[in-house]
């Protein structure tokens, strides 16, 4: 049986390798476009590669980390799930470190350990992979007993048509923010550990560390709140209103702190007296912001009523408008692509064209930033492994 992958990043390699390893008669071709496989796998993590995540804080509410795609993951988790892929990869010498925030990554903290595990398990197991391989059409690939598509994410549409599937139109997901405030971008480089951001007049919010730069906000918050709301950006052509709570705290929580603050600093001026967690140049915006400059300076004895409810409004409810995604393409996952209706929630097959598998962020799945987008390439491959194994 003769099986064709289109497409040499990780959710190929994985489907390759596993199912040449559960039937070693398969003849398994990887066929890549670049010259270059594995290159999003190298340089995914900031060159760690996040290979999974422990799931720990996740739980059974998968759709916390999966905006689309979570109920067809679950099942498919099952099979094939997040231990499963830890154990996979364990098992070929490859050590793996949870971290704090239950991301995983190699031990070597080096992408290319996955790209070189992947290559080195490909050649052992004869698996043919052909670079510079430009398939257009299925008809490109008549002469194989089954085709496994792994292109990853496309960006427009005309990228999937010729799959001659029912397709949900793709749109960036996980990126950052442009908001235009130069006294913000003067802030660049500042990281609040804990906030919470909203997408205003939505239920749209996320939560973790948030990190200012000179075109905006970025930061697993700012990246997680962009996945959730990746096609609502999309439509409002990313002009929508940001509301951040700096604290990540309710509001009668800030409230008491702010009394706090006076009662254990009440000659100590506004604006260098801040609460723990914030920068003291973010603080001092913030205040300047409420306040004004020649109140922030003010002792904190001083202020009045209103001016501390001025003040609990910005930390928990400071209020931004976005004016586009960030100025480079740093994005790396697209919401959208293969119908999930399309397909056997089992196999990942297409109904309308028998011997024809999807697996990957080709499917309209994608995650949150902390490793779940490759798990979900894992588990979908492993999928099409299994079932492609039983056939032979």
């Amino acid at each position: 049986m003769k099986i064709a992958i289109v497409g040499g990043g990780a959710a190929g390699f994985f489907a390759a390798i596993n199912m040449k390893e559960m039937q070693p008669g398969l003849q398994v071709s990887i066929l890549e476009r670049s010259q270059r496989p594995l290159a999003k796998v190298e340089i995914s993590g900031g060159g760690r590669c996040n290979v999974t995540n422990s799931f720990q804080s996740v739980g059974t509410d998968l759709a916390a980390v999966y905006p689309r795609g979570h109920r067809l993951l679950g099942r498919l988790f099952r099979s094939f799930g997040p231990r499963d892929a830890y154990e996979w990869f364990e098992r070929r010498g490859v050590r793996l470190v949870t971290q704090p925030d239950d991301c995983v990554f190699p031990q070597t903290q080096d992408a290319r350990t996955i790209s070189h595990l992947f290559l080195s398990e490909a050649r052992r197991l004869g698996i043919d992979l052909r670079t510079g391989q430009r398939i257009t059409s299925l008809d490109d690939l008549s002469a194989y007993d089954a085709v496994v598509i792994a292109i990853g994410g496309q960006p427009r549409r005309e990228g999937l048509i010729w799959l001659q599937q029912p397709i949900v139109e793709p749109v960036p997901s996980l990126f950052t923010l442009s908001i235009d405030d130069r006294r913000l971008h003067d802030l660049m480089g500042t990281v609040v550990p804990e906030a919470q951001v909203l997408l205003s007049g939505t239920k749209l919010r996320a939560s973790g560390p948030l990190l200012i730069t000179h075109w905006g906000m970025s930061g697993p918050a700012i990246l997680r709140l962009s996945s959730y709301g990746a096609r609502l950006l999309s439509d409002c052509d990313y002009r929508h209103a940001l509301a951040v709570n700096w604290l990540g705290m309710p509001e009668a929580d800030v409230r008491q702190l702010i009394s706090r603050l006076i009662a254990l600093h009440p000659q100590r001026q506004i604006a260098t007296q801040r609460p723990e967690g914030l920068q003291q140049r973010l603080w001092q915006y913030l205040t300047e912001k409420s306040l004004g400059a020649q109140r922030a300076r003010a002792p904190w004895a001083s202020l009045n009523q209103k001016e501390q409810n001025r003040l609990l409004n910005t930390l928990t409810n400071d209020t931004f408008q976005t004016s586009g995604r960030a100025p480079h393409r740093d994005e790396f996952v697209t919401a959208g692509g293969v119908a999930l209706t399309a397909v056997n929630a089992q196999t990942l097959e297409s109904r309308t064209h028998p011997g024809l598998y999807f697996c990957g962020e080709v499917l309209d799945i994608d995650g949150v930033t902390g490793g779940f987008n490759f798990q979900a390439a894992w588990t979908t491959a492993h999928a099409v492994a299994r079932a492609l194994a039983a056939e032979h």
